[in-house]
């Protein structure tokens, strides 16, 4: 049954002309373990509100961003990031509008259980580079298929920061979220969540003023749909594609991944019906959102295509030039037993690539995914995948590190 609005969720307009008249093809994989689960395509009700959300942004920080601007933000971001850091109550000099913001999101809902979130954080360590190759080649890549989205990213310089850039930011965000006592209030997952939150803030009141930016068309930059979509694509379908490379968990842990997303998205300023309660209520937000958003155009191969060749700049301790070619076929070979023929020749890739990675990654997973039964298996695997992780975050950027919301640096340092 699809969810229906609260009464606390805001009452949008018509649906945006980008919004399809009926639910959109999905990736095969995703419409399988959604089928599996006994999810259904969204009824014409439910449909009609994921286009409404189109046009719904986030408040708060909407709010928050116009205060920062107003005021300039020479002087209101190093107060918003001391605040960030340190704590609302470290700034006592800090202005109404910054207060009624941190005040927010350093109010820890009653639901929060903090076991849970270590628990999940610990399962989606575990992951190790599998799961983030899950999140590049099959979220990220096949989220340019959003092409609403697409919009968004192309006018805060996707292209000229580079698809390697982007997912090197991603990835940091997401490591920085399951990170140990990342969603501590002040803790490193804590703060990259709400520093996006304002970012994507900042690129809603950028993007909507520029002049070739038509509402009607394309609703508002990074709203309420597109923000669901990309929560559960970056921390729900990791570990969706992770049961078909044999890393299976129990029941408890997947209702424990469920919990993370739901206080993440709750930090990211994604309204209540669109957080998950349950990990199959993840799966249902990931197909539906994906019903509504899937409608590739040309900006799809414009964006995606550089992407397939990233992997021959990645950095290697040794013989570089071949572990480059192998990365380039290894993420190809992910992506394909994946999305699938029809998307992979949507996205212009190629059409087909023999799966060899996920195939030849199943019998190792399924045994590390038994040694987790055992005790102290979890913490173990927690720790490995963690190294795994670090490690790939410098074989993509020498440095292991990367900068998050880059492009939208520009536009505040413009603004101040």
């Amino acid at each position: 049954m699809s969810p229906t609005p609260t009464p606390s969720t805001p009452s949008p307009s018509t649906p945006p002309s980008r919004h399809p008249d009926r639910p959109c093809r999905v990736p095969a994989g995703i419409k399988a373990f959604s089928t599996l689960l006994g999810h259904r395509a969204p009824d014409a009700e439910y449909f009609r509100y994921l286009g409404e959300c189109l046009n719904v942004g986030d408040a708060p920080a909407d709010a928050l961003v116009e205060w920062m601007y107003t005021d300039g933000m020479a002087t209101t971001r190093p107060l918003f990031e001391r605040a960030l850091a340190e704590g609302i109550d470290s700034v006592p000099e800090a202005p109404q509008p910054l207060v009624e913001f941190f005040r927010l999101v350093e109010s820890v809902p009653s639901w929060v259980n903090r076991e849970q979130l270590d628990l999940g954080a610990a399962v989606m360590r575990s992951g190790g580079a599998d799961g983030l190759y899950i999140a590049r080649d099959v979220a990220l890549l096949g989220g340019y298929m959003f092409s609403g989205f697409n919009q968004t990213l192309l006018r805060t310089g996707a292209l000229e920061k580079g698809s390697n850039t982007r997912f090197a930011e991603t990835t940091r965000w997401a490591l920085d979220v399951v990170s140990e006592g990342g969603l501590e209030v002040g803790g490193a997952g804590y703060r990259s969540t709400v520093r996006v939150r304002m970012i994507h803030a900042v690129v809603r009141r950028h993007v909507s003023a520029m002049d070739d930016w038509d509402p009607g068309a394309w609703g508002l930059p990074i709203n309420q749909t597109d923000m669901a979509a990309t929560l559960v694509g970056s921390l729900i379908a990791p570990s969706v594609g992770g049961i078909a490379m044999g890393r299976i968990n129990t029941p408890r842990e997947y209702g424990a991944i469920a919990h993370l997303t739901r206080y993440v998205g709750l930090l990211m300023g994604v309204q209540d019906d669109f957080l998950p309660r349950s990990f199959r209520d993840g799966v249902g937000i990931l197909y539906h959102t994906s019903c509504a958003l899937s409608t590739p155009d040309e900006t799809t191969r414009l964006l995606s295509r550089p992407m397939i060749d990233d992997p021959l700049t990645w950095n290697y301790p040794r013989f570089e030039a071949l572990r480059r070619r192998i990365a380039r076929h290894q993420h190809l070979s992910v992506t394909s037993a994946f999305l699938g023929p029809s998307a992979m020749r949507t996205l212009g890739l190629p059409t087909f690539v023999l799966p060899w990675y996920p195939v030849a990654r199943m019998p190792i997973n399924l045994v590390r995914s038994l040694a987790t039964l055992r005790p102290g298996g979890r913490a173990r695997a927690a720790d490995r995948g963690w190294d795994q992780q670090e490690r790939f975050m410098t074989t993509i950027v020498a440095s292991g590190q990367a900068t998050i919301g880059h492009a939208a640096r520009t536009i505040t340092h413009e603004a101040a």
